[in-house]
């Protein structure tokens, strides 16, 4: 049983969506989709003294209504300096920084000299898959013949990679039509995300939900110990 699953592509995700990634033997990046403002497509969260503190990539959006995730451009390239330095500010002192640091230094200089959101995105996220050990096949959902239909357009992208199951993030079940998938012979399964073990973190409380590169500096070698996917 091959297992697919379909996700827009996020900046520097949480640890959860690595394990979707991590789920599945084809993880396929659905960024002919439209670009949503305000979302985690070119954002994200960081630890820091005074809080949680997004870092967000500025996106050419101006006009751009219906543009697609794999269309939108970033509009200042000062961006991957800004997020740099606000991460070496607030996780200097994370037992595993100094590991990962040339790393994430250099794929900062690169993400910055790129044109297009979803291009900066597939870089981190193919990075950290090798970092954690994950080796899923990643594709485009653009290498696709797209059917119509939200529901109709997910179950016949997972028969064209050839899966028969597919696992959905949560938040989908808002909309997805389950016998679609019924009909279409696939097994559908919505990922489960409570139950999370805590991690030493810097900066007051635990927070769940930042991204994963809290994890990573926090913990190093030993980050899959604190996801679902490696157990």
């Amino acid at each position: 049983m091959k297992k697919v699953a379909i996700l827009q592509s996020n900046y520097i995700p949480w640890k959860g969506y690595f394990d979707i990634i991590n789920l599945v033997d084809e993880f396929i990046l659905y960024d002919d989709m439209q670009y949503t403002r305000r979302d985690w497509r070119n954002r994200n969260q960081i630890k820091t003294v005074d809080g949680v503190k997004w870092l967000t990539i500025p996106v050419d959006t101006k006009g751009k209504f219906f543009q697609k995730i794999n269309e939108t451009k970033v509009s200042d390239h000062k961006w991957a300096e800004a997020h740099w330095k606000a991460i070496c500010l607030n996780y200097a002192k994370a037992p595993y920084f100094k590991t990962y640091e040339p790393l994430f230094e250099e794929l900062y200089r690169k993400a910055g000299e790129m044109e297009y959101l979803s291009h900066i995105n597939h870089l981190f996220l193919t990075e950290i898959c090798k970092l954690l050990g994950i080796d899923t096949k990643i594709t485009w959902s653009s290498d696709y013949t797209l059917a119509d239909g939200k529901t109709e357009r997910l179950a016949e992208l997972v028969k064209s990679a050839g899966g028969s199951y597919y696992l959905s993030g949560p938040a989908a079940k808002d909309y997805i039509v389950d016998e679609v998938f019924e009909n279409a012979g696939i097994e559908l399964e919505y990922m489960d995300y409570s139950g999370y073990p805590e991690y030493p973190q810097l900066h007051g409380e635990f927070t769940p939900n930042v991204s994963v590169l809290d994890l990573l500096f926090m913990t190093g070698p030993n980050a899959p110990k604190y996801m679902k996917s490696f157990h």
